[in-house]
């Protein structure tokens, strides 16, 4: 769910925010369509109250508010904002007064379905892109207007927002947004996920888990064991990250085909460092098998690395069939279809012991973008929270059908001058908006934790064989005594 706190809304029964991603509050219209056209009623603690167009987008209930009519019921509260809607592009400022068209807070024009040109567009939030999932429309009048998901723009002003008994929305700016992954749980929220796990990587306290200790398939979130051995490589002097690679003609196949993403030509040359950055930030997986040939003498020898590694580490549940995480089909004449496995654990664990030995990680993993100088070729990062929270430092998204959207997200936080690495794993969601909009909640969730403490019943967790620090030093010291 998503509450206040410390307030008296808690106690009144209200059904709250993130029951509304399940529920949310029937538009005035509803019928069987691809959006449909709505209005609900709003209200802020300043007392404004206002009609706000709604859509529901694909399903009843899958709800977003119209920016516009949003704008003008917060522009006398301490959450107002201003916004410039053109047809593929949206930039809204926080703290500042919204200049309205007319055509805000009314009802829809018509009963015909509004035309929506873009579902994803250029959305920016005080002159820096971020990464949200709207929907653009042109209204009768001629303007344009952008609907955006109550959760998301609950989390990104950091309101509450709640809906009373009485079906009214209301919108508490004076209550930071906040999430209790329990109360989620309870409503049904994690039905669309695999795994989830919330933790302190530094310290390995868990959070949060849902269907964490059961394995399934991760994707490119595979990377982060590539990565981890080529660390390993390079920390052990067997490579430099200035070292050159020539590229073999098994890199160039994957490059050429549909899995392919940066242009790898056989018999150029790449540095390991710009391996690592294709690797990390576009999910390159051609990078990774030029890592694994170059680290190992083949990706088959490369991947009894990694199986080893993940003993050495206690993943109990990983198995790796190649070093990607791609399909990977066996030889036989009714060909098996496998993909690379993990918990949720696992990957926690996974990713706390990286980020504890080789820290640097985050040093590519936070870049938003940067260019492979070998090939004057620009990559970005595939991280949406990297552009929506700035505590975010990586880690790693994964997509396969079968694995569905999953990323792996760490965050830094300040405690009495330590630093700590919190991480959000989420395996298995529908598809990418899914993944960012479920790990945004967490995230937040997990920052909250941190500063007062989880929302959970530790006794739910004393099963748990996961304590990242503990790991660590476990596997630090018997690597020293060998």
């Amino acid at each position: 769910m998503v509450i206040g706190m410390n307030t008296i809304l808690q106690k009144t029964g209200f059904l709250i925010l993130t029951v509304l991603l399940v529920s949310f509050m029937l538009p005035v219209r509803v019928w069987a369509s691809f959006e449909i056209p709505g209005t609900c009623q709003v209200q802020t603690d300043s007392g404004a109250a206002d009609t706000v167009k709604t859509l529901d987008y694909s399903y009843a209930h899958n709800t977003y508010l119209s920016l516009r009519d949003m704008a003008m019921v917060l522009k006398d509260t301490e959450k107002s904002f201003s916004l410039e809607i053109t047809q593929n592009s949206v930039s809204l400022t926080t703290e500042a007064v919204y200049t309205p068209t007319g055509t805000e807070n009314s009802s829809w024009e018509s009963d015909e379905n509004p035309d929506i040109p873009l579902r994803r567009n250029e959305f920016q939030i005080n002159g820096q892109k971020a990464v949200y999932h709207t929907l653009i429309t042109r209204l009768p009048s001629g303007d344009y207007d952008c609907f955006m998901m109550t959760t998301d723009l609950a989390m990104l002003l950091d309101v509450t927002i709640i809906s009373s008994e009485e079906g009214l929305l209301w919108v508490d700016t004076k209550e930071p947004f906040y999430a209790s992954p329990a109360d989620l749980e309870d409503a049904g929220y994690f039905y669309g996920v695999n795994g989830v796990l919330v933790g302190d990587a530094t310290t390995g306290d868990v959070f949060f888990a849902y269907q964490s200790d059961e394995p399934y398939p991760i994707a490119s979130t595979s990377k982060l064991m590539t990565c981890l051995l080529t660390m390993e490589a390079i920390s052990s002097g067997q490579i430099t990250p200035s070292q050159s690679v020539i590229i073999s003609d098994a890199v160039e196949r994957l490059a050429a085909s549909s899995d392919g993403v940066i242009p790898l030509k056989a018999g150029d040359e790449i540095t390991i460092q710009e391996l690592m950055t294709g690797l990390l930030l576009p999910s390159s997986n051609e990078c990774a098998l030029c890592l694994a040939q170059t680290i190992a003498g083949s990706e088959e020898a490369f991947v009894q690395m990694m199986n080893h590694k993940a003993g050495e580490l206690g993943l109990s549940q990983a198995v790796f069939y190649n070093s990607h995480g791609l399909p990977s089909y066996t030889e036989d004449p009714i060909s098996s279809k496998r993909q690379n496995r993990m918990s949720a654990e696992d990957m926690f664990r996974l990713s706390s012991y990286l980020l504890e030995v080789y820290p640097q990680v985050t040093e590519i993993t936070s870049m938003k973008e940067t260019t492979l100088e070998s090939l004057d070729f620009k990559v970005q990062n595939g991280n949406p929270l990297l552009y929506n929270m700035s505590q975010v430092t990586g880690l790693k998204t994964g997509t396969t059908n079968k694995a569905g959207a999953c990323l792996v997200t760490s965050l830094t936080v300040e405690d009495e001058g330590q630093t700590h690495d919190l991480v959000v794993v989420v395996l298995g969601s529908e598809d990418s908006m899914e993944r960012g909009r479920i790990s945004g909640l967490l995230a937040r969730y997990a920052i909250q934790a941190f500063y007062e403490g989880p929302e959970i019943d530790r006794e739910s967790l004393e099963n748990l064989p996961v304590n990242a620090q503990a790991a660590v030093d476990r596997i630090i010291r018997d690597a020293m005594k060998r």
